[in-house]
């Protein structure tokens, strides 16, 4: 799995990149790539989502911009803090989104369980909990069996951003972070972890 990082970007510029190693990807250009980013603070309203379940645009001293996006999902936040993993899948052999989910958040409990955090599935949706608080959630799109968007690992963001917002349809707003559950992890040591496992789930196309 070829690996992209960037400190942080503006949503668009992460869409039209990811836009650009899909159609890269499909022509045999590139292989399947995972970018690890963060974005400035943003709402994301998925396919399922509606504008309604944005309650504020200001929140905390910022002003959060709001983006239409072709993921599955409702409304999301997005913010410095969050550490973004977009896994550009090729999926023609194995076309199985429903495991593709799974590998992503496979790839984040496995993650978590590194730095002393059991972390599991949740019936209230997709996504990675902890004791009942969301603290990963995910979004997919694909092209042609080339899968792009990916899974937003609540590390050290600004929780109260999430208080703009029903995150993913939920009214009570049930997230955490890893930084509110005591771990003191740098974002070095987190990207680390996640590629090893993103590697071991997705490479060779994601056979496990």
């Amino acid at each position: 799995m070829h690996v992209i990082r960037h400190q942080q970007q503006e949503y668009p510029e992460s869409v039209a990149e990811q836009e650009q190693l899909v159609a890269a990807v499909l022509s045999g250009a590139v292989p399947p790539s995972l970018i690890l980013t963060e974005h400035p603070p943003v709402y994301t309203i998925g396919t399922s989502g509606s504008e309604t379940d944005i309650l504020m645009r200001h929140v905390d001293g910022d002003q959060i911009a709001v983006y239409p996006t072709g993921r599955g999902g409702e409304v999301t936040y997005h913010g410095p803090g969050q550490l973004l993993c977009y896994v550009i899948a090729d999926l023609r052999r194995e076309p199985d989104l429903h495991r593709h989910v799974w590998r992503l958040e496979e790839m984040v409990i496995r993650t978590l369980a590194d730095f002393g955090v059991q972390a599991e599935r949740d019936a209230r949706g997709i996504g990675v909990w902890v004791n009942g608080l969301k603290i990963a959630a995910a979004g997919v799109r694909c092209r042609k069996w080339i899968s792009f968007h990916g899974i937003a690992l609540n590390h050290r963001p600004n929780l109260k951003h999430f208080s703009g917002i029903v995150p993913c349809g939920m009214q009570d707003q049930p997230v955490t972070s890893m930084q509110k559950l005591g771990l003191d992890v740098s974002r070095e040591a987190l990207e680390s972890t996640l590629i090893g496992h993103c590697n071991t789930l997705f490479d060779p196309l994601g056979r496990t």
